[in-house]
């Protein structure tokens, strides 16, 4: 299951923002998530719009990255084919918090950017579970973004951070993540190994193996109507990447670099955790946030200039 979302920023999402306060445009996205693909021609029939202002419309949506056009042949030359290009768009208002030294960001885990999962997985809130249980649709839920805690077996979460170093201006010395992970099996298991994936910008930083799913104790911050059955809290990691390599909890993980990451050619940086089909130990995973696990925390993304 692949699904795109697009999250943006009142600093680096102007351009979408400028873009969709035109009303027509916004029509003209809610008709090709109705409707499918639709050449300018059909859009333009079906919004009583003059062909001319379609067109125009049109542009303007694919330049801010809204949709995606094709071409495809006709009986009179070529016609544009278009399609949206987000599931969603989200706009958050999260204000970062900065030192004089360090940029901070909190993600929600329920606010992934993309998902591609297979079952047993799930979401719940701190008031109950989300969607159905082992269904990967469920993923597409727009309740998705109320999620404490989120599991999957197979496959990977997509998160995307506001650049704010680059928006300030600033240089990025080191880059740290931290969020706390464990294995996931259906029960719980302290001894279920599974090793999961963290890259950055599409840029594979490491790998930890996880020990186990833990359910022998409620995770200090875990809501009484989680079953103690389930996974109940996992393990506080932080992965650092500084100039010469990554380190995860201060100890070497990898040769990866900030250099690698290329952070000043993006105004986001892009984090996926996964779990690999070809893993030595593909035992799953779970992302615990704020309202679950040992640390009332979210997914914290630092950046240090």
């Amino acid at each position: 299951m692949t699904r795109k979302y697009l999250m943006i920023t009142p600093d680096d999402g102007q351009d979408v923002l400028r873009c969709l306060a035109v009303p027509a445009r916004l029509q003209i996205l809610k008709l090709l998530h109705a409707s499918g693909a639709m050449n300018v021609n059909e859009i333009a029939e079906t919004l009583s719009l003059p062909q001319s202002s379609a067109s125009i419309h049109v542009t303007a949506l694919e330049e801010a990255g809204l949709i995606i056009t094709t071409s495809q042949k006709a009986r009179r030359g070529s016609q544009k084919i278009c399609t949206a290009a987000h599931a969603e768009i989200l706009l958050s208002f999260g204000t970062p918090r900065e030192t004089n030294d360090a940029i901070e960001v909190s993600m929600p885990v329920g606010l992934y950017s993309g998902a591609e999962v297979l079952s047993p997985c799930g979401l719940c809130s701190d008031s109950g579970i989300i969607g159905y249980l082992d269904s990967p649709a469920t993923f597409l839920n727009p309740e998705r973004m109320r999620a404490g805690l989120l599991w999957f077996t197979r496959g990977h979460v997509d998160y995307q951070f506001p650049n704010n170093a680059r928006i300030a201006g600033r240089t990025v010395t080191e880059l740290e993540l931290r969020l706390e992970l464990s294995s996931e099996v259906p029960g719980t298991s302290a001894n279920w190994p599974s090793d999961i994936t963290v890259e950055i910008n599409g840029k594979p930083i490491g790998c930890w193996t996880a020990p186990g799913d833990y359910g022998d104790r409620r995770g200090v911050h875990t809501p009484s109507w989680w079953k103690l059955a389930g996974s109940q809290y996992g393990h506080l990691k932080s992965f650092r990447v500084t100039a010469d390599g990554t380190y995860l909890d201060g100890v070497r993980l990898s040769d990866v670099g900030l250099a690698a990451l290329d952070l000043e050619s993006h105004h986001s940086i892009r984090v996926r955790i996964a779990v690999h089909d070809d893993a030595e130990h593909p035992g799953g995973i779970n992302i615990f946030g704020r309202g679950f696990g040992n640390y009332d925390q979210d997914i914290v993304l630092t950046l240090n200039t």
